[in-house]
């Protein structure tokens, strides 16, 4: 899997495009979550992804530095296309090293679906909040330390 990274304004309009559609069909059409997917955010972000060896997306993450949608650095947008090839979890590697040396973070916070929390677990990832809604979905706050 070939694995990219660019900031917002490095995005190709076709890159951009097809990391929004992935993102819609999964958050918004497939989990019926209607939210408003595309934010300010995004500007800010460290845009990672993966391709399989066809050249398909397979895998996405969105990193933020601090005090953009947390006080500590943060990853979102998690998509892994096809679960058990290991594409979330690498992509998830990529995203914290992105968060350590280009950040700087020693702290990274995720709101992550409460039935993901043991994935989250087994990269290091604590929860720190109760259960919320987020979008119609449940939710937990986790944070992870260097």
């Amino acid at each position: 899997m070939a694995f990219t990274m660019k900031r917002f304004d490095e995005l190709t309009l076709n890159e951009y495009h097809e990391l929004l559609k992935l993102r819609c069909a999964v958050f918004v059409v497939e989990q019926q979550s209607p939210y408003q997917e595309v934010d300010d955010a995004d500007k800010e972000a460290l845009h990672l992804w993966l391709r399989d060896d066809a050249g398909a997306l397979s895998a996405y993450a969105r990193v933020l530095p601090a005090g953009v949608t947390h006080e500590t650095a943060s990853i979102g947008r998690v998509i892994a296309v096809q679960r058990g090839t290991g594409a979330g979890r690498r992509i998830m590697e990529e995203a914290l090293r992105v968060a350590q040396d280009a950040l700087g973070a020693d702290v990274v916070t995720i709101e992550a679906q409460v039935q993901a929390r043991g994935f989250y677990e087994k990269l290091g990832f604590v929860q720190t909040s109760d259960e919320f809604d987020d979008g119609g979905i449940p939710h937990i706050e986790m944070r992870w330390r260097s």
